[in-house]
This record gives structure tokens, C-alpha cells and sequence, in this order.
């Protein structure tokens, strides 16, 4: 998937990379502190942690251990104030995979983060593909052969989602995940009028792709030209 955990006491930092993020095509749960990280993480998959060291109740390098211990190879970029070498060797050699000192330029941290999701294979490629139709995160856009339209945030994040299962069936609860994450509210019928938008919007471009409903499993990709490219 392409939403990812960050982990961040400063609000107002936090907004500002989460839209940078969004702007790239990579949706954000944000988590304010070590409390709420473990409920969210325990809850959600991710494809990438940012964690700040200096959180309100701990030290965000002891939270990576913690993960780490607990068998979480989820890649891990840490973000620090602390500038001094011994810090990042420390970050380091206690399982982040990168580092990334305050300041910086969020250009810097969204091309980082792509980094780190290339290793999972979670954005392996900027254009996404299944059958006739691609999928490009960072211009929010479906295309198929010559026709394209715009997808809006919720849309891109299951589009995705289901094209990554490989015409596999999805469950409704990690759709939802994938479209709006653990921060905000969905409605119950959030998850319908996104794959319906998902359904005229497949068609409006001439796909023969179809989102498929499995009734009480989920949903899936399928191909009407009876195969997958």
C-alpha cells in the first residue's frame, strides 16, 4: 500500500508533511505520540514509519526497538533535531533505515520516503498497472490507452490497494484503511460511493476493468478481456 505511519508531536510540522506527502500520492496517518503510534500500528499496515526521536512520552528510537524486537521490518525513517553523528550512527544500529535531521526541505523527505518504499516493492514503480488500466500516485491519475481522468485522494489509496492484490479479493476493512486510514472518520457507506466513483470512472476512460463485489469477502479487480497484463 502507499499510506504510511508518522509519527509526530509537532502539529503544525506534521500538517505540512502530510500534505507534501498527499501532494506525491502518499497518504499519512498521523499519530501524536508513542501511545497512540502502538494502537495505530498494532491496528494498520504501513509501507513506511517516520518517527520523530523527541516525542512528548519517550524516545521515538525506543519505540523502533520495540518494533524491531517484536519482528515489525516495516522500513523506518527517523527525524531528529540532533545533528551530532554519534545520534544517527545510534539510529542506525537500532533499525532505522534512514535519517533525516530538522530542518529539511520536504522535497528531501517525500524523495526519501519514495526511497524507502521501493525497498517493499510498495511503490516499486510511479506508474501502477493491471490489465488495461495504469494508475500514476504522484499526478492522482487512471489511464487507459489515450483516455485519463483524475482520482480524488480516497480513490487513488484503493485503486491502488486493488490493483497490488492482483485480482485477488480485498477485504472491506483494509479498502477503508487504505482509503482513509485510522484519523478519520468513515462513514458507513464511505467504501460504496468510492468503488461506484471507482465503477464510472473505469468506464468513462473505456477499461475493461470492472470492480468486482465478493458479497461478504470484499473486492477485487477483474478483467473483462479475460486477462491480466
Amino acid at each position: 500500500m502507499s499510506r504510511i505511519a508518522f509519527i509526530e508531536d509537532h502539529i503544525r510540522l506534521a500538517g505540512l508533511v502530510r500534505r507534501a506527502l498527499s501532494e506525491a500520492g502518499i497518504e499519512a496517518d498521523h499519530f501524536c505520540n508513542v501511545s497512540e503510534a502502538r494502537y495505530g500500528l498494532s491496528r494498520g499496515d504501513y509501507a513506511v514509519l517516520v518517527i520523530d526521536r523527541g516525542l512528548p512520552d519517550g524516545d521515538g528510537l525506543a519505540l523502533l526497538r520495540e518494533l524491531r524486537a517484536d519482528g515489525n521490518t516495516t522500513p523506518c525513517l527517523m527525524l531528529t533535531a540532533r545533528d551530532a553523528l554519534h545520534d544517527r550512527i545510534e539510529g542506525l544500529e537500532n533499525g532505522a533505515d534512514d535519517y533525516v535531521t530538522k530542518p529539511f526541505a520536504m522535497s528531501e523527505l517525500v524523495a526519501r520516503v519514495r526511497t524507502l518504499m521501493r525497498r517493499t516493492s510498495s511503490f516499486a514503480d510511479l506508474v501502477l498497472a493491471f490489465a488495461d488500466i495504469k494508475v500514476n500516485p504522484k499526478q492522482r491519475s487512471m489511464r487507459c490507452s489515450t483516455e485519463a481522468v483524475q482520482l480524488a485522494p480516497a480513490e487513488l489509496q484503493v485503486i491502488l490497494c486493488l490493483i497490488k492484490a492482483r485480482g485477488q479479493v480485498v477485504r472491506h476493512s483494509a479498502l477503508e484503511h487504505a482509503g482513509w486510514g485510522l484519523g478519520e472518520a468513515v462513514t458507513p457507506n464511505a467504501l460504496e460511493v468510492t468503488m461506484h466513483r471507482l465503477r464510472k470512472k473505469l468506464a468513462a476512460i473505456g477499461s475493461a476493468t470492472r470492480v468486482m463485489n465478493v458479497r461478504g469477502a470484499g473486492f477485487l479487480l477483474e478483467s473483462m478481456n479475460g486477462r491480466e497484463l
